[in-house]
């Protein structure tokens, strides 16, 4: 995505609409300082601010992501070049590292407190501490693991085919195989078993 497209749109549509930047920044309960960095291209606006953003300047995410206005033809594809690199900050590759190396230490580390809760000679109180710390980290893996695949995984709807992205509730929910998960669709609202592609993977197609 282009920075400078991007603070150009902002920039643009918001004198559009009669707003200074400070008004702007005021609205958004962010700095003026902060929208003069997005227009001049030197940052991008966090996600949680891009759908407030977008509603102020009656815009679309997609069109901000891109930095200009969308015609219908071309909005599928921008749509879904901007969901492939919003996911996609950070290389599939390093987070499957990351929780590689999670898991290795959640083995490793419940291990070694099963055998010093079961084995040492230590008060009950302090045994429990010790499962209670074991299940903490085994639980924290899961939750690893969920955001990864989260992050890593886009789905297509077996309905209407358009790609998408579950949230984690609906992903820890929803019944799955090795390559479908049962989710309801954002776009055409279907539920359906639902196959699912790398990030990586679609950027190759």
């Amino acid at each position: 995505m282009d920075l400078t497209k991007t603070g150009n749109l902002i920039s643009s549509v918001r004198k559009e609409k009669g707003l200074t930047q400070k008004q702007l920044a005021e609205i958004l309960c962010v700095s003026e300082k902060t929208v003069s960095k997005w227009e001049c291209g030197a940052g991008m606006p966090d996600v949680s601010l891009m759908l407030p953003l977008c509603k102020v300047l009656k815009i679309d995410v997609n069109e901000l992501l891109t930095g200009e206005k969308l015609e219908e033809k071309n909005y599928k594809v921008n749509a879904e070049n901007n969901l492939l690199k919003l996911i996609d900050k950070t290389s599939s590759k390093v987070k499957y590292t990351i929780c590689a190396i999670s898991i290795i230490i959640t083995i490793f580390t419940s291990v070694a407190l099963t055998m010093v809760a079961s084995f040492a000679v230590q008060e009950s109180w302090l045994r429990i501490l010790m499962i209670f710390l074991m299940l903490l980290l085994i639980f924290s893996n899961i939750a690893v693991i969920v955001l990864v695949a989260v992050n890593t995984e886009v789905y297509e709807c077996r309905h209407c085919g358009e790609k998408f992205v579950p949230t984690i509730g609906a992903y820890v929910m929803a019944p799955h195989t090795l390559t479908r998960r049962k989710l309801k669709c954002p776009h055409c609202h279907k539920k359906g078993w639902n196959k699912f592609y790398f990030v990586e993977k679609l950027k190759e197609e």
